[in-house]
């Protein structure tokens, strides 16, 4: 792989990871991502179909191409759509860039579902605690440590062809500011 990919990969693919494992995804669930063409979104879609769930990928209307591609069974825009609102639950909702709605994605997920969330404030981080402690859902929020057996794992399904870096855009390190901003 380039240096480029092989950048993509520690904070986005061990992230995804991370999550996925402390969710025990299995074969056969239904695996929502909302924020699926990120850089954790887009690791997310690709293990969680990788481990053989089912995925629903939620995006903006710009990115739903690019989410198909990454092997989402059903890709929702979120401009035009409220999953929540659909009436359809799921066994797995994951939240990788803390944007839904935590009401709306409870009574989304199934009552032995597991909610995965990278991005709980302090106020979110008690309304999960408090919603594990009232009912069977299973609330998983937290940072992320970087491990080497993760990384060497996501090198070899890289090398493998089993998932793909995805990369937006690149720049040189002069142009480092306008990277940022992008970012």
């Amino acid at each position: 792989m380039t240096f480029e990919e092989a950048a993509a990969i520690p904070f986005g693919g061990n992230t995804a990871l991370h999550f996925l494992r402390q969710g025990n995804i299995q074969s056969g669930q239904k695996v929502l991502i909302y924020g699926a063409s990120g850089a954790v979104g887009t690791y997310a879609v690709q293990l969680a179909k990788y481990f053989g769930a089912a995925v629903t990928g939620v995006c903006s209307t710009t990115n739903l191409e690019l989410v198909k591609s990454l092997g989402a069974d059903k890709v929702i825009d979120y401009t035009r759509e409220d999953f929540t609102k659909s009436g359809e639950t799921f066994d797995v909702i994951f939240d990788v860039v803390g944007k839904s709605s935590f009401s709306g994605c409870m009574r989304s997920l199934k009552n032995e579902g597991i909610y995965l969330q990278t991005v709980a404030t302090p106020a979110l981080s008690v309304r999960m605690r408090w919603a594990s402690m009232t009912s069977s859902k299973k609330l998983i929020g937290g940072t992320v440590t970087p491990k080497t057996e993760n990384l060497i794992y996501l090198k070899e399904l890289v090398e493998a062809g089993k998932i793909r870096p995805v990369i937006d855009r690149r720049y040189p390190l002069e142009q480092i500011v306008e990277a940022h901003r992008y970012v």
